[in-house]
């Protein structure tokens, strides 16, 4: 009969090798961790084994030797956070399943009131969810009829905002489960060099997406006005550097909060990041513009001050990441993904601009789907991407897996992380029943959705999920492979794709309602009058707020 042997962190040696002490933690100790997953390969999704690492440290009496990673440190230099020496700790399925349904429900919460405020302004031109909630929330009317290029500019900053927190929140998670958070000068370490490094990205990404909003607002008017112009970067800049810093810190709490009460802050943080801050900086938007406005004529210089003053403190920001070993390298490879995003985002706006003047209510579920599927997928990006860290070293795939999986493996039964992914889909079903049904009673002040709807809408959502947390799998091991940190570069493409995907699919399941003579809405008299007319962004001076304000109130 064969026993096991299982090492105990205080048998794991260094063998001398003192380099070893001075490498990141992601790392260091990784060749064990190999050893570690390449063993427990065989069955990589047991059960839950709390106190051991992948596939072991365990009860199970049937596990090969393990040998539990040290978190990148020799014995002796601290644990990490999973347990003693650091190793991978595999949560119980009900433990993840309550951390992630706290941001997942808030989540959709959020996109509920969106699809139901994006409802009340339904009309043939398109406008996304934050445009609806400006409409809402700000009552400063008179910036936005005048300077309608913010219609423009909203959608991509506060994508490009959520961006940012959410790669932040991931490699700060990542940093957390590698125990890297315990010494308090090196907590302050990191965070100062994240925050410098989320300033510096929403200073430029700030600036480029403001001169995209001036452009398409020039080619839409046929005129350009340099004072919209700079008022339009002012208030770009300062929306998305101080939202972005307000916020930051808000996660940073979150994180050391639930690293401190053994909370895996994966399941967490990164949705989290992804479900607040709209509407502070969709305040702080139309603060700033209306305030900028009242004064255009006769102070214009003052937008001058506001975007000198940025691009001054930007070679300080610059200095304090080039500085910090642990944002350095994000300096240079950080900028593709987050600018790729705005444009796959933008596929899905044209989607989105087709699809709301063909089907009716069409835009009360879109910020349903799009918002649950990128909250979703953004846990299991971030889970992934803290496990390879944590048993491999960058450019070498865990031999526990690979770049292109079966999807039943990946999802279901096969790699370590098919466990998550299993409990996102699940949590999916009820929590889309959930959603579409208050969104609709409180849309059409009743339940008008049957069986034809329900069904139709879970299909194209179950397959969103499922297709997203797929291509998560193959898009972060594939970076592992060609040495690009996931924590920095996959979110943005998950995210945007999620967009993609909800709206281009919700689409074909309005397209099937209608063709089987089931249409949402279809016994509800028909929309007479659109709000927003299809040339609403192009209405100026008083006739913007004469049509758009009324409706509202």
């Amino acid at each position: 009969m064969r026993t096991s042997r299982k090492v105990a962190p205080a048998q794991v040696q260094c063998d001398g090798n003192e380099k070893l002490s001075v490498l990141p933690a992601s790392t260091t100790g990784s060749l064990s961790s190999i050893i570690t997953t390449s063993v427990a390969s065989s069955e990589p999704d047991r059960g839950d084994h709390r106190d051991g690492g992948v596939g072991g440290g365990g009860d199970d009496d049937d596990n090969n030797d393990v040998v539990a990673t040290t978190g990148g440190k020799c014995l002796g230099g601290g644990g990490g956070h999973g347990g003693p020496g650091g190793e991978i700790k595999q949560e119980a399925w009900w433990e993840t399943t309550l951390q992630i349904s706290i941001p997942f429900f808030i989540a959709g919460i959020g996109t509920i009131g969106a699809g139901i405020i994006l409802g009340r302004v339904e009309g043939r031109s398109a406008l996304d969810v934050e445009i609806a909630l400006i409409s809402f929330l700000t009552s400063h009317w008179k910036v936005f009829a005048h300077v309608t290029e913010l219609f423009i500019l909203v959608p991509a900053l506060l994508g490009l905002k959520g961006n940012l927190d959410m790669c932040l929140a991931s490699r700060l998670s990542t940093q957390a489960n590698l125990g890297n958070l315990g010494n308090w000068r090196d907590v302050a370490h990191m965070v100062v060099g994240n925050v410098a490094l989320v300033q510096v990205q929403a200073t430029v990404a700030a600036f480029i997406v403001s001169i995209f909003a001036i452009s398409v607002g020039a080619a839409m008017n046929g005129r350009f006005l340099f004072d919209h112009a700079m008022l339009l970067t002012a208030s770009s800049m300062f929306t998305a550097t101080s939202s972005c810093f307000v916020l930051d810190f808000v996660l940073v709490a979150v994180i050391l909060l639930s690293n401190k009460l053994k909370m895996n802050p994966d399941n967490l943080a990164t949705p989290l990041a992804a479900s607040i801050g709209d509407v502070v900086s969709i305040s702080l938007l139309s603060f700033i513009a209306s305030l900028l406005f009242e004064h255009l004529d006769t102070h214009l210089w003052i937008t001058f001050v506001v975007v000198t003053c940025y691009f001054i403190l930007l070679p300080f920001w610059v200095f304090l990441v080039i500085r910090n070993k642990y944002t350095r390298p994000v300096l240079t490879t950080g900028w593709v993904p987050v600018l790729s995003a705005l444009f796959i985002s933008g596929l899905g706006g044209l989607v989105l601009d087709t699809a709301v003047g063909i089907f009716n209510g069409f835009v009360v579920f879109q910020p349903i789907i799009n918002g649950i599927g990128g909250n979703l997928v953004s846990v299991q990006a971030s889970k992934i991407s803290t496990m390879l860290h944590q048993s491999s070293i960058i450019g070498i795939i865990p031999p526990h897996t690979k770049i292109f999986e079966m999807p039943w493996k990946a999802l279901f039964k096969g790699v370590p992380y098919a466990k998550t992914a299993r409990i996102l889909i699940l949590m999916s079903i009820p929590g889309q029943v959930l959603f579409i049904f208050v969104a609709d009673y409180i849309h059409m002040s009743e339940s008008t959705i049957g069986a034809p709807f329900v069904l139709s809408y879970m299909l194209v959502s179950l397959v969103q999920v499922m297709l997203l947390l797929y291509i998560a799998h193959v898009i972060i091991h594939a970076m592992w492979k060609w040495k690009i940190d996931p924590d920095n570069s996959a979110i943005p493409y998950l995210t945007a794709l999620g967009d993609l995907l909800g709206s281009s699919f919700l689409a074909l399941a309005f397209l099937f309602l209608q063709s089987i003579g089931h249409p949402y809405g279809g016994d509800q008299e028909e929309i007479g009058a659109t709000v927003l007319p299809t040339d609403s962004l192009k209405l100026m001076d008083g006739d913007m707020s004469n049509n758009f304000a009324p409706q509202l109130a």
